[in-house]
């Protein structure tokens, strides 16, 4: 399945809208991962911890975005986004969503 940023696939003509899709995932870090990046953060540097946390819910919004195009039976979704919110206060949770229209292309 083709997901893509852009309204429009190049070589490719949308024969029709099925409408918008979500992929949400909430994720929490746990108190060893907040550690650790509360450190980081003290001393400087990137927090390899929290990057792959977050690089892995983007993924898993992403899959989840694909399996609700496909059960409206699009094959592709344009104009995707993404989201990222943390919630839950100090207890480290956040939220990715991915959104974008599922269409049919040929």
């Amino acid at each position: 399945m083709i997901i893509t940023t852009t309204p429009t696939i190049e070589n490719r003509t949308i024969t029709e809208y099925k409408g918008l899709v979500f992929g949400e995932v909430v994720s929490g870090a746990n108190f060893v991962r907040d550690f650790f990046a509360g450190i980081t953060d003290i001393i400087g540097g990137r927090s390899g911890a929290y990057e792959s946390k977050l690089n892995s819910a983007r993924r898993e919004a992403l899959n989840e975005l694909e399996k609700e195009a496909k059960k409206v039976g699009a094959n592709a979704v344009v104009g995707v986004s993404m989201e990222y919110q943390s919630m839950g206060g100090n207890k480290g949770m956040f939220i990715v969503v991915a959104t974008g229209t599922a269409v049919v292309i040929r």
